[in-house]
Formats: structure tokens, C-alpha cells, sequence
């Protein structure tokens, strides 16, 4: 039976939503791949498949396009938020994924928040090849490493302009520190309400912005000590605002857009 399927992006973070509910899962690693392709698929950093749930409204499962799995993308989450909430004319929904349960609302500014979860910062937790203190990894720069459902390393820097991340963003992904990859930050603090931010994505290079990327950012820049417990986080596509206490769980809150809608035939769902 055809799916239907959701391109959306959060201020160019682009995304794909496929509707499994009622059906069995038909994504693969290798199917991923092949609606990943920008140029003979649909074309996305993240794909999102909503899934039946018992004990949540929806349950969904993240994939990178180049078929590996992730347990959480923040991007995504708002927009499946988005599209469920709109479906069933209720202000908020819960979602179960593999970072847990992730509470969801429509703000009265129009945008979709999130609760992602608590940040856990012990180094097997992130995880680390060995014990290090994660505010500061013993990396040149003296990075900042926490999860937030994927590892993030921050590196905080006086201008951003002058970082190549396409030469640094691979080799810190991959460093042997991380036996699972990392996704990397790159932070300029303008004030202690605003950052500015670039990615080097862990297996989906330089995007427009990232959800959870944004999250791990601030949370590492509040521990530093370097910025107040809400943050204006902006990145190459446009802003999102993250909030967090210093303990507890991590707020995210920012704009979806639907892109376009589509059926996957039949005949691209018996690739296996």
C-alpha cells in the first residue's frame, strides 16, 4: 500500500515525515538512502516515521540520510508535532522516541516548543573512549561535550567567521574521543541571551540549523557559565530559542514550515 509522505523544514533544516501509522514499517537503511538522494529521491537531512503508540499519540523513529539511525532530532519532532496537533485540533500531543517521552505545543506566538529531555553529561553518556571531564575535553579549543539523545562537542570561539568548518568539522566528528561520532558546534556568544551558531552535523555535514544541535549548544554554553537559562540560538537558516534551568529538562522552541506532500509508490517501497 502507498504512504504518504511530508517534506517540512524549521528554518531550512529540512525534513521528511512519513505516515506509518496503521501499516507496517516498510524504512530500511537502504530505502532511507534512496529518498535521501537530493537528486533521484525527495531530499532531506533528517527523515521522521510516525508509528502507532500505546501509551503516546504517536511514536517515531529518526533516520540521517545517509541510512543510519538517531534517536531524537529536534527539527523533525516539531514538525510531525506540528502536523498531528493540526490533525486532531489539540494544542499539544506527546511523542514517544527513543530519547523518551517528548511533550509538544503550539506557543501562543505561533511556534512549536518541545520538551527534549534532560542533558546527560557523565562521559560514558555521551559517549567518550575514556574518562574525561566533559566541560572541558582535553581537545585543542577545550571543547564541551553533552547529550541530548546524540553526542554534541561545542567549541566556543571569538569569531565565527574565521572558522573552516568543512576542514574541522570532519576529522572532530570522527575523532577517536568519540567512539559514536559527534555532531560539532561552533559558537560565537554575541551577548548571554544570543548565540550564533554553525554545525558540522554528525553524518549529514553543514545544515541551515538543527534542533537538537541548537539544544546541546546552549546547554554546554550554560554550563560554561557563558550565557542566562534562555538563549536566542541562530543559526545559518534563522533563529530558535532554547531554555534550560541548569537541571531538569531542555525547551526548544521554534518556527515549521510545510514544504510539499506526496505518495511513495508502491514500487520504491519493495526496495529492500
Amino acid at each position: 500500500m502507498p504512504l504518504d509522505f511530508h517534506k517540512m523544514h524549521a528554518n531550512g533544516d529540512d525534513f521528511v515525515m512519513v505516515d506509518a501509522r496503521n501499516h507496517a514499517n516498510p524504512i530500511t537503511s537502504q530505502l532511507v538512502r534512496r529518498l535521501g538522494d537530493r537528486h533521484r529521491g525527495i531530499g532531506f537531512n533528517q527523515l521522521a516515521v510516525v508509528l502507532n503508540c500505546e501509551d503516546a499519540d504517536a511514536r517515531v523513529e529518526f533516520w540521517n540520510a545517509d541510512g543510519s539511525a538517531l534517536d531524537v532530532c529536534g527539527s523533525a519532532t516539531r514538525g510531525v508535532a506540528d502536523r498531528l496537533m493540526r490533525e486532531v485540533s489539540r494544542t499539544s500531543i506527546t511523542l514517544r522516541t527513543n530519547r523518551g517521552l517528548l511533550t509538544c505545543e503550539h506557543t501562543p506566538s505561533g511556534l512549536i516548543a518541545v520538551d527534549m529531555g534532560e542533558p546527560l553529561f557523565d562521559w560514558q553518556d555521551i559517549p567518550l573512549a575514556q574518562e574525561h571531564d566533559t566541560l572541558f575535553l582535553p581537545l585543542a579549543g577545550a571543547p564541551t561535550a553533552c547529550n541530548m539523545g546524540n553526542p554534541h562537542c561545542t567549541y566556543f570561539v571569538d569569531d565565527l567567521s574565521t572558522v573552516d568548518i568543512t576542514a574541522l568539522g570532519p576529522s572532530l566528528e570522527t575523532h577517536p574521543l568519540f567512539p559514536h561520532k559527534t555532531n560539532v558546534h561552533f559558537v560565537q556568544v554575541i551577548d548571554r541571551q544570543h548565540i550564533r551558531l554553525r554545525i558540522w552535523e554528525r553524518n549529514g555535514a553543514i545544515p541551515l540549523g538543527s534542533g537538537s544541535c541548537s539544544c546541546g549548544a546552549a546547554v554546554n554554553g550554560i554550563r560554561r557559565g557563558l550565557l542566562d537559562h534562555t538563549v536566542n540560538v541562530e543559526c545559518d537558516g534563522g533563529p530558535v530559542t532554547v531554555h534550560w534551568n541548569g537541571s531538569g529538562s531542555v525547551t526548544l522552541s521554534g518556527p515549521v514550515e510545510p514544504t510539499f506532500s506526496g505518495t511513495l509508490p508502491d514500487t520504491l517501497l519493495d526496495l529492500k
